[in-house]
């Protein structure tokens, strides 16, 4: 079989272990499970809230489910561990089936998705939210969330930290679907950082205290020897450094200067404006006799036709 294949049949196999345990332990408070293959054959571990109704009475119940196991997904010698769950408002897959159960019991989905999240973060909880997709209320299928504290929706943390569970209530109006993530307490997130007062930088961080005194970095706070200043100045008067700005200047002469710059200035405008006021005028007189020419001529043309008419 290829590769590719492989992953394929054992993720389809995996997934219809966990249907095939929700199903039988539903009532025990399944919680959940862990396969691995072992060269002694398949270690599967159960999660469960109540581990005696998973064994069951003088083991009764694990032998069953054990026998099945092997004829239904052909498993070699499959080995059941189970485990009580320490926390059970903290499993995420408890949590959404206990949700699931209280909507087929007749609850009002607000009153037990409040107090469904309440109990979640009195547990101690970093965050944690509730999504029922589905005919919540009429025949209008709708999306409700409950959200509390801080949750993860992407990326790493969220595939690694948060605890993702799903449950299904087969209500008359149809099926509601069950979303339920949970961020348990102590999870060590990207985002977090602590602030310590008084620590010593070489225990806290012993590496960059290192590489800063590999990088000489007191010998470049330290403040220029004599000799160090004057090779400055040799180097200054050879004319590898810029001159800088002389200190000592007279601020009467650098004030006159700038006096005499603004005056210019000023100068240079007015003969500019000077210049464009005459040529303006030297327009308006040319406008001016054009308009007295034209008005001889009007007047001289109305005589000689009056003259023509005696």
């Amino acid at each position: 079989m290829a590769d590719e294949q492989q992953f394929i049949h054992d993720g389809l196999q995996r997934s219809q272990i966990d249907e095939f345990f929700a199903d039988e332990l539903g009532r025990a408070g399944y919680g959940g499970m862990e396969v691995a293959k072992t060269p002694m054959g398949t270690q599967i571990v159960l999660k469960a809230e109540k581990p005696g109704m998973v064994i069951g009475k003088g083991g009764k119940n694990i032998r069953k489910i054990t026998t099945q196991l092997e004829e239904r997904f052909d498993l070699d010698d499959p080995q059941i561990d189970v485990q009580e769950v320490d926390e059970p408002d903290l499993n995420a897959r408890i949590v959404a089936d206990r949700l699931a159960n209280a909507l087929e019991r007749g609850w009002y989905f607000r009153k037990a998705g409040h107090t469904t999240i309440d109990r979640i973060m009195d547990a101690g909880a970093l965050g944690a939210e509730i999504v029922l997709s589905g005919k919540v209320t009429g025949a209008r299928s709708r999306v409700e969330k409950f959200n509390r504290g801080y949750i993860k929706h992407n990326g790493e943390p969220a595939e690694e930290i948060v605890d993702h569970g799903q449950g299904v209530a087969v209500l008359k109006l149809g099926t509601i679907g069950v979303d339920v993530k949970i961020i348990p307490p102590g999870a060590d997130l990207p985002d977090d950082f602590e602030i310590r007062e008084g620590a010593d930088p070489e225990e806290v961080v012993p590496e960059a205290v290192e590489a800063n005194e590999q990088a000489g970095v007191e010998e470049l706070l330290e403040e220029p020897t004599d000799e160090e200043l004057d090779e400055l100045a040799d180097e200054e008067d050879a004319g590898e450094v810029p001159d800088e700005p002389d200190e000592d200047v007279d601020e009467e002469v650098v004030e006159e200067v700038l006096e005499e710059e603004i005056e210019s200035e000023d100068d240079s405008e007015e003969s500019e404006t000077s210049d464009d006021e005459e040529s303006v005028e030297e327009e308006l007189d040319e406008l001016e006799a054009e308009v007295e020419q034209e008005a001889e001529e009007l007047m001289d043309e109305m005589d000689d036709a009056e003259e023509g008419d005696q």
